[in-house]
């Protein structure tokens, strides 16, 4: 049974004036910094070449795909935008202290959500169920190798609910332009819904000898 292997991209890094700030649903768009920084990465490793590109419907990853893979049409898919961060997008974390529903939701995320935004448990079954249905598209399609690009909160989440090694999300933390490779069985995601995540991505280039 063939196997299906999609890369996990994170976009590009986003204007150094938002840098620690809550901007899951803002629709940031890269920085030229950023936009520099992929080209050097591309430049540099070389990003994998997929059949397919899906891509968060952000401006940040739409713009990502069009820099390192700008050949292909890109597929958005809005259940893989990041997490919506309601009335504190754009804020910091020093400007939201102070302010008890913050606190309260520091405390438990998951369950607690910011004022018109979404709990992190809402969040993880938005996101579980859009790559479910993503991973069903790419089997019915008979694509063999795809690349999601989206957010580093979708990345983390996914692969710490599907990821084979087990870990908790923080251990998927990657730089911007970066992301990992996973590999799905058709039979053990059948039975187990679990991925091998096998190597990170671009791949690093052959030692010589």
């Amino acid at each position: 049974m063939q196997s299906y292997t999609i890369y996990f991209i994170r976009h590009g890094a986003v204007d150094e004036t938002l840098k620690g700030r809550y901007i899951g649903s803002t629709d940031a768009h890269l920085s030229e910094k950023g936009k520099k920084a992929l080209r050097q990465t591309a430049d540099l490793f070389g990003y994998p070449y997929p059949e397919k590109v899906y891509s968060s419907p952000l401006s940040r990853c739409i713009e990502t795909c069009s820099v390192i893979y700008p050949k292909h049409e890109i597929s958005t898919v809005g259940a893989l935008s990041e997490c919506d961060f309601g009335d504190w997008e754009g804020k910091s974390a020093v400007e939201l202290a102070g302010n008890p529903a913050f606190a309260m939701w520091l405390q438990n995320s998951d369950k607690t959500p910011p004022p018109n935004g979404e709990s992190g448990a809402d969040f993880a079954k938005r996101i579980c169920k859009g790559f479910e249905r993503l991973v069903e598209n790419i089997a019915a399609e008979g694509i063999h190798t795809a690349a999601l690009i989206t957010h580093g909160g979708v990345i983390m989440t996914l692969l710490s609910v599907y990821g084979i090694p087990q870990a908790e999300s923080y251990k998927w933390r990657m730089d911007n332009g970066y992301g990992f490779a996973a590999r799905i069985t058709p039979s053990l995601w059948m039975r187990d819904r679990v991925m091998e995540v096998f190597d990170t991505v671009p791949f690093a280039p052959a030692q010589d000898t």
